[in-house]
């Protein structure tokens, strides 16, 4: 039996406008559907009604299942001759774990396709108008994963600070060792940074305040996943600050 197709698919950021027309097209059309918990409703709604959909929803307490699992499942499936749609918030081969998967199915002899998506950086950047570089603010971005093993040994050097962006992915959780780790390596307390909760979605926030503030911040505003933590001097700039009074976001 030939074996079928994984596709690592990008949701984006939320809205299924933002999806690619590949990405599209394959959850309209796909038998089977593993995707993350971070992938909208609305996006999942666009599967065929007889489509079977299997969660793997991960949160920092628990995993419905480990990676090494997840990625058994996709080659398991894929093996038995079924195309498989591997459908993650964002994009792929960002914080999505799909470089492991994709490894997976290479070594077992599947065929896998990459569909790339707007990444939750570039898609909430874009719905709070906060540019990620700006010629008068920032020529240097990042991207850091600040809910992983290790944070405290991490060397973020460098990455924040006067011409650079820091973005930081899953940073809800441990908002108060980033800001102590990002003082203590000389970024300056009155920092400015934006808190983007569920970016490009009716219910988004954006939430401002100096890094010295944002424990406090994450805490008094109730934040949760997803969301991304933005700091640089771009997030304080006059024309990304009159465009998110025009979309009814917060500001402190």
């Amino acid at each position: 039996m030939e074996s079928g197709t994984i596709y690592l698919v990008g949701a984006g950021p939320g809205s299924p406008d933002l999806l690619t027309l590949r990405a599209a097209r394959l959850i309209s059309s796909a038998h089977l559907i593993v995707h993350d918990g971070l992938v909208d409703p609305a996006v999942l709604d666009m599967a065929l009604p007889d489509a079977k959909l299997v969660s793997v929803a991960k949160t920092r307490a628990r995993h419905t299942l480990p990676q090494e699992e997840i990625n058994a499942l996709l080659v398991r499936e894929a093996l038995k001759g079924h195309d498989v749609v591997r459908l993650k918030g964002g994009d792929p081969f960002i914080f999505g774990r799909g470089g492991e998967e994709a490894e997976t199915a290479r070594a077992a002899g599947v065929n896998v396709e990459v569909v790339p998506g707007i990444s939750a950086a570039n898609g909430a950047a874009a719905a709070a108008q906060i540019p990620l570089t700006h010629r008068d603010h920032a020529s240097v971005v990042s991207f850091v994963a600040g809910q992983c093993k290790g944070l405290s040994e991490q060397d973020w050097a460098g990455l924040a600070g006067k011409g650079r962006t820091l973005v930081i992915y899953m940073g809800v959780k441990t908002a108060p060792q980033i800001a102590e780790k990002l003082m203590a390596d000389g970024l300056a307390p009155d920092m400015p940074l934006a808190v983007i909760e569920n970016a490009a979605r009716p219910e988004m926030r954006v939430l401002r305040g100096p890094l010295a503030a944002l424990p406090d911040l994450v805490e008094s505003e109730k934040v949760k996943s997803p969301a991304l933590i933005v700091i640089g001097e771009v997030t304080a700039d006059i024309v990304a600050q009159a465009a998110t009074h025009a979309i009814g976001v917060e500001e402190l």
